[in-house]
């Protein structure tokens, strides 16, 4: 009989912070994201830390303008384990479940951020709280994110 070979461990690591439902709140969400990643190793300017901090400001952005309800916080959630990244963002209003819109026209101003979050993810989604409010989350899988947003694949 062969002795099993021991398999290394799994390391999952987990930053959970409530923060305001303000826009100041949503900017403090990407500031915290990255600094935290780059805690865990992913230094800031690679490829997944620019990825993070434009889906987290994205979806932060989205909580605090379509999710507001006064007087309750929006939540940030990252899950990082050595194959996948999970941004969640938890806001209190649960009625609107998000979606990408159509294409906006060209002239207008607003509407695309769930079209670069569904750009820049592997998978993105939707779920709802306990109670009211919402989870919109969405993954990286490291290896789609080997290169810096705006350069050439």
């Amino acid at each position: 009989m062969t002795a099993p070979h021991p398999q290394a461990p799994v390391t999952v690591r987990v930053f959970s912070q409530r923060l305001s439902a303000t826009r100041r709140g949503a900017r403090l969400a990407r500031r915290l994201a990255v600094h935290q990643l780059d805690d865990w190793g992913v230094p800031y300017g690679s490829g997944l830390s620019e990825t993070a901090a434009l889906i987290v400001a994205e979806l932060a952005a989205n909580a605090v303008l379509h999710g507001r309800v006064p007087g309750r916080d929006i939540a940030l959630r990252l899950t990082h384990n050595p194959d996948t990244l999970r941004i969640e963002v938890a806001d209190a209003r649960g009625e609107s479940l998000p979606q990408p819109p159509p294409s906006p026209a060209l002239d207008e101003e607003t509407g695309r951020g769930l079209l670069l979050v569904e750009a820049l993810a592997s998978r993105w989604g939707v779920d709802t709280e306990p109670g009211p409010g919402k989870r919109v989350w969405a993954e990286i899988d490291h290896i789609a994110c080997s290169h810096t947003p705006g350069a050439p694949r």
